[in-house]
């Protein structure tokens, strides 16, 4: 960990991310900003950013895909049980569950969720608006998005058990939340057009004792409910595919912000891209498809401190969407000029034993930090509980559009 501009920054500081996390700490009531080893460049707030607030949230900072987050699940498989079968399990979790932007579950699933009285927020908001963004959400719910989000099939090859993972947050839902109360802070109506934002904008925030910022807090709430939600039933689905049962399971937001206490007080941590991590509880932490991914656990350490108490979300890009696949062209629905080929990345995919359905050249391994390097950049802040391989990755097709994946 090193100070730059006043900021905590793990891993090899990122010129404009560190801008941007300067930017965070001269507007409201901060605490502290730290930058985690896998950061880089995001909307309005870095990715990989935390920012402890001092009785206030941000919309901005929390993002457009509120309560982004994973759902790990140990099962009562065996990678051999397995092994000759998974280009079969990968087409039909690929059949099952759907991924891509603005799509819908087939099966529209019933959950309590939907009958909880936190709705009611959105009618004091706009007239028939709890009716609309229920609809979507009840539409949506159980479908994985497009962009870094995934359905994989892990194996770990210290003990040969087969894992499960998902990354995904609350969809089209939390989108809306996000950008309404983004247009309410700036005198528009919740379901009016926003104008093109600057990635490079200060944070918008909101007083948490205000009546806005009370009405945010319980959206923000309500979809990272949402978010566990879905991940629930995609992990289900997925058990279901396979035959087995679940033994063990680690699940957690890493685009949100939570209540906490640092430093001897009372703080709002708004964590984008960034996974809490206070001693001895358990985060995943996924890598490339070409890639380890693992489960953590905090430690007791200064650094952990340092850190407000959080770690990586991945491993951190190191090539944007655009250089690795090219520029899309819309009408042709394709993209071109891009410096990563379809061949190499099946090359590389075929060789590190992955089956691949779906995804683009913008999230090959090619386009990422090596996992493990990030990870020794927090050494002195968690360790590792389990390694794990994938074999199986599912994700949307790599011509989807959407602004807002990370």
């Amino acid at each position: 960990m090193r100070i730059v501009d006043n900021i905590k920054v793990w891993g090899e500081p990122l010129e404009n991310a560190v801008s941007q996390a300067v930017t965070c700490s001269q507007y409201g009531d901060v605490l502290g900003v730290a930058l985690m080893a896998d950061h880089h460049k995001g909307y309005s707030q870095p990715i990989g950013g935390v920012v402890a607030y001092r009785n206030m949230i941000s919309p901005s900072g929390v993002g457009y895909d509120i309560a982004c987050g994973n759902k790990a699940v140990r099962t009562n498989l065996m990678w051999d049980d397995i092994r000759n079968q998974i280009a079969v399990i990968m087409d039909d979790i690929n059949a099952t569950i759907s991924f891509g932007v603005g799509r819908n579950n087939p099966n529209p699933v019933e959950h309590e969720l939907f009958d909880d009285a936190s709705w009611k927020l959105f009618d004091s908001i706009e007239h028939g608006l709890q009716h609309k963004l229920k609809t979507l959400a009840r539409n949506q719910l159980g479908t994985v998005g497009s962009g870094n989000h995934f359905v994989d099939i892990f194996v770990e090859e210290a003990t040969g058990k087969v894992w499960i993972a998902n990354h995904f947050g609350s969809r089209g839902f939390g989108h809306k939340v996000a950008s309404g109360f983004l247009n309410l802070a700036a005198g528009r109506a919740f379901s009016g057009k926003a104008p093109g934002e600057s990635m490079d904008q200060p944070p918008t925030l909101f007083d948490l004792k205000s009546e806005m910022g009370d009405m945010y807090w319980d959206g923000m709430t309500l979809a990272g409910r949402y978010a566990y939600a879905g991940r629930d039933y995609v992990i289900e689905q997925v058990l279901g595919i396979l035959g087995a049962s679940a033994e063990y399971s680690v699940h957690n937001h890493h685009n949100f912000a939570w209540k906490e206490r640092h430093m001897g007080e009372e703080v709002v941590v708004v964590r984008k891209g960034a996974t809490p991590l206070a001693p001895g509880q358990l985060g995943f932490v996924g890598g490339s498809m070409g890639d380890i991914s693992v489960i953590v656990e905090g430690i007791h350490s200064e650094e952990n401190t340092e850190s407000f108490r959080s770690t990586v979300h991945g491993a951190g890009r190191i090539m944007s969407r655009t250089q690795a696949a090219g520029k899309m062209n819309y009408k042709l629905r394709t993209r071109m000029g891009g410096e990563i080929s379809e061949e190499q990345m099946r090359a590389a995919i075929r060789a590190y034993g992955v089956e691949l359905r779906g995804a683009g050249t913008d999230e090959s391994p090619f386009v990422y930090k090596k996992l493990q390097d990030v990870l020794n950049a927090h050494a002195h802040t968690l360790k590792i509980n389990h390694t794990l391989r994938p074999v199986g990755v599912a994700m949307a097709g790599g011509n989807e559009f959407d602004p807002y994946k990370d």
